[in-house]
C-alpha cells in the first residue's frame, strides 16, 4: 500500500492537482483508512496509469 506523498512523487503532481482529479473521479481509486488517511494499492495505480496511456493514444 502506497502513501499518497509517494504517489504524487511518482506522478510528480501536487496535493492540490491531485484533489481536483479526485473530486472529478478521475484519480486512482483510494483506500480510506479509519484514521481518514488514504492509501493505494500497487495494483489499482499502476492499472489506472495503464488506462491512461492507452487513452492518450
Amino acid at each position: 500500500m502506497l502513501r499518497l506523498p509517494e504517489v504524487l512523487a511518482e506522478l510528480d503532481m501536487s496535493r492540490a492537482a491531485f484533489y481536483r482529479m479526485r473530486a472529478r473521479g478521475q484519480a486512482p481509486r483510494p483506500v480510506k483508512l479509519p484514521n481518514g488517511h488514504l492509501r493505494f494499492r500497487r495494483d489499482d495505480l499502476d492499472a489506472w496509469l495503464r488506462n491512461l496511456d492507452t487513452l492518450a493514444y
